[in-house]
């Protein structure tokens, strides 16, 4: 018994209508620890808005702690692609970063997918 009424019906009977049925099992998911999915597809979006929001050109560069204040994190990624010179390039969806070092200063190099990159 969730909402405290008074029940009437079956004696095994839990709840007083389906709203207050879905109320219990919304309270509870928000209570219990996020799922591994969950977490898992709420730092992909993530990644995807912030690679979004810095490669407005098409392809830019930008500082990995711009991006890490943010909440990015490089180990989320839906796949890669590796281009002829052996970059390998990690994408979000169809917002891609690859990681370089430019005068001691870790960099990404922000990409959109193209169709040349689809294997065939």
């Amino acid at each position: 018994m969730y909402c405290k009424k008074n029940l009437e019906g079956r004696s095994d009977k839990k709840y007083c209508d389906v709203h207050c049925k879905s109320a219990y099992q919304y309270q509870k998911a928000k209570e219990s620890e996020p799922k591994f999915y969950n977490r898992v597809d709420s730092q992909l979006k993530l990644n995807r808005k912030i690679l979004k929001y810095f490669n407005k050109a098409g392809k830019s560069v930008v500082r990995s702690d711009t991006l890490t204040k943010e909440g990015f994190n490089s180990n989320f990624f839906t796949h890669y692609w590796k281009n002829q010179k052996g970059n390998i390039y990690y994408f979000v969806y169809e917002y891609g970063f690859l990681k370089v070092n430019e005068h001691g200063k870790k960099k990404y190099v922000l990409v959109i997918w193209q169709d040349y990159m689809q294997k065939t």
